[in-house]
């Protein structure tokens, strides 16, 4: 399998479309939760236009009424399609998905047909905080299994944590973030091969969750867990709504390895009445025609991580950054400036910069915080000074 397959865009750079007075404009979550004077660096939107061949999508549907249920195989298609040009990955089985509401609740019924009222599920710290929210919500149990200091999945420890569960009886599984959210790191293929095989060894399913897959620059190499030797009895979830922002489009896709088509076709059928019509349209425009759109994207979130490295360098030198492989977001270790747990909090109150704190991402957590680069250059380079004056 290569690297992502990706090609020069002649388009701009998506990043530096919008003004503030544009961004402040719109009512969704990152917008509207904190007073006009904050800066929003926290949760997973993207401060862009919609692609072209999103917006035709969803117009043509409004112009026409197409505003029923959704039904047929198109976006898989389109998934299949952008799987194979982009990842190598020639195998994802159209007749072995199934479209559901958005990822997480994709895992949560995936999680519902492998394990059962508290069972445990693993999970990597620090991490996507809904892990913890819906798999807790659920009646499963949380078991931690946390990255190494090197930020990548500690294989010892994860197989400690799969013996553990093996031991207790029931049925385990666990919760793979991949590409890794907050940290970026993108597992290699060797990673997921020893996942699969200490899955398999200790009879625990891995459900994984891959909606950054896309967010996935040239340079790294994304490889789908259901890919790799040994991962036949896996379940995925992917979505097109991290790479186009279109979280508010709601649709994604279960796949289920070849061994896990039994289990996947066990889902109830009510699932796929959850997501919108109009989202599987948008998502299906998204992977079919907007990896120009895409390509921009990436390159701009490239020069936006780089940014950011200089800018705390400059202003925030005992700031901790690692630069990930993947998604528009940057995992900051603020422990050397003794800002106490949630450094998050003293950069709100004292600069009006709106990051996501730590301690929600479980072990590991505490004394960091996640800052979202899918904004404007301008907003960064403001934002990092505001943090450095609220220090000063």
């Amino acid at each position: 399998m290569t690297s992502n397959e990706q090609h020069p865009s002649d388009e701009a750079n998506p990043l530096r479309s919008l003004t503030l007075d544009q961004l402040r404009r719109r009512t969704s979550m990152k917008w509207r939760t904190y007073p006009e004077d904050v800066l929003p660096l926290w949760v997973a939107e993207m401060d862009v236009p919609l692609a072209a061949p999103v917006v035709r999508a969803v117009t043509e549907a409004m112009e026409l009424g197409d505003t029923g249920y959704p039904v047929g195989t198109a976006y898989a298609e389109a998934l299949a399609a952008f799987a194979g040009k982009r990842w190598g990955w020639d195998d994802l089985a159209v007749e072995r998905t199934a479209i559901v509401p958005d990822v997480m609740l994709g895992v949560v019924e995936m999680l519902k047909l492998v394990t059962g009222p508290g069972d445990p599920v693993i999970v990597n710290p620090p991490v996507y905080p809904p892990f913890y929210e819906f798999v807790t919500h659920l009646d499963r149990r949380v078991v931690e299994a946390p990255v190494g200091a090197d930020l990548r999945i500690d294989l010892g420890v994860l197989e400690e944590a799969f013996r553990r569960a093996a031991a207790g009886g029931g049925r385990a599984a666990y919760l793979l973030c991949s590409p890794h959210n907050p940290t970026g790191t993108v597992h290699t293929a060797d990673e997921l091969g020893a996942v699969a095989a200490l899955a398999e060894r200790y009879g625990v399913r891995v459900v994984a969750d891959e909606i950054h897959a896309p967010v996935v620059p040239v340079g790294a190499r994304f490889v789908p867990y259901l890919s790799v030797p040994g991962a036949e009895r896996g379940l995925a979830l992917m979505s097109a709504s991290k790479g186009w922002n279109l979280a508010g489009l709601k649709a994604a896709l279960a796949l289920a390895g070849p061994g896990a088509a039994a289990d996947l076709a066990r889902m109830p059928e009510e699932v796929g009445h959850g997501p919108s019509h109009v989202g599987v349209l948008a998502h299906t425009a998204a992977l079919r025609d907007g990896t120009a759109w895409l390509d921009s994207v990436l390159a701009g979130i490239d020069e936006n991580r780089r940014l950011l490295t200089r800018l705390l360098a400059e202003h925030l030198p005992g700031v901790v950054h690692r630069p990930g492989e993947a998604t528009y977001l940057a995992w900051l270790d603020c422990r050397p400036l003794d800002l106490g747990d949630d450094p998050a909090d003293v950069f709100l109150r004292r600069g009006r910069v709106a990051l996501s704190s730590g301690i929600p991402f479980g072990t590991g957590g505490a004394g960091h915080l996640r800052l979202n680069l899918a904004t404007s250059p301008e907003v960064i380079t403001q934002a990092v000074r505001r943090m450095a004056a609220a220090v000063g």
